[in-house]
């Protein structure tokens, strides 16, 4: 089994080239969806929440009220620290066994594990290889604010506050260029899948 990490900034597009990936046959392993998933109605993970921030935190159909506690954690380090000692264990729990259902299906398997802060949090070491997803500053500008709505200060801001290009580029095993049309983008990432399935074979 080969273990990727895959990243890259705001706006670069590391959700189209996980799906690609998938389509290529990876195994996705999404961070931050499972971290909604293990907070779910019902689960330990909520009951965990709740009983460290209180029931204020939900909202009346028993859902986990996100605005209201990202407002809390947010502004409150400790507090913060607090809901990802809950949080964090049931992620790494979750995607074990998700790692190990895919290495018993194939031993060959290329397992993706999508973290948006692989940079920022030093978490290179973890993986065998790390794709990082690249693209100009100005491209990502642009699709955040004509795709997704934000205003250009906002934007900007949130490409501040994370890692710069140059720093994933130095922790990059494989970069994938994405300031190209999506043709170009699906043959770039084609040609990283048959690197990623080569070494998963030779591992």
């Amino acid at each position: 089994m080969l273990r990727v990490g895959l990243t890259g900034g705001i706006g670069a597009g590391k959700s189209e080239v996980s799906r690609l990936l998938v389509d290529c046959g990876a195994v996705l392993i999404d961070a931050d969806r499972i971290a909604r998933e293990v907070v779910e109605p019902g689960t330990p993970g909520l009951a965990a929440v709740v009983e460290a921030f209180g029931a204020d935190v939900l909202t009346e159909d028993g859902r986990l009220d996100r605005p209201k506690l990202g407002s809390i954690v947010f502004a409150d380090r400790e507090r913060l620290a607090a809901l990802n000692s809950i949080v964090h264990p049931l992620v790494g729990e979750r995607s074990r066994a998700l790692e190990e259902a895919a290495e018993a299906a194939a031993e060959d398997a290329v397992v993706v594990h999508d973290v948006p802060l692989l940079t920022e949090n030093g978490l290179a070491p973890l993986y065998d290889v790390v794709v990082v997803v690249d693209a100009d500053p100005a491209t990502q500008l642009d699709r955040l604010v004509r795709l997704r709505g934000m205003s250009e200060q906002d934007a900007r801001a949130r490409m501040a506050a994370q890692a710069t290009r140059e720093q994933r580029r130095e922790i990059a095993d494989l970069v994938v260029d994405n300031d190209v049309p999506l043709d170009e983008l699906r043959r770039r990432v084609r040609e990283v899948w048959a690197e990623l399935a080569r070494r998963a074979r030779t591992e």
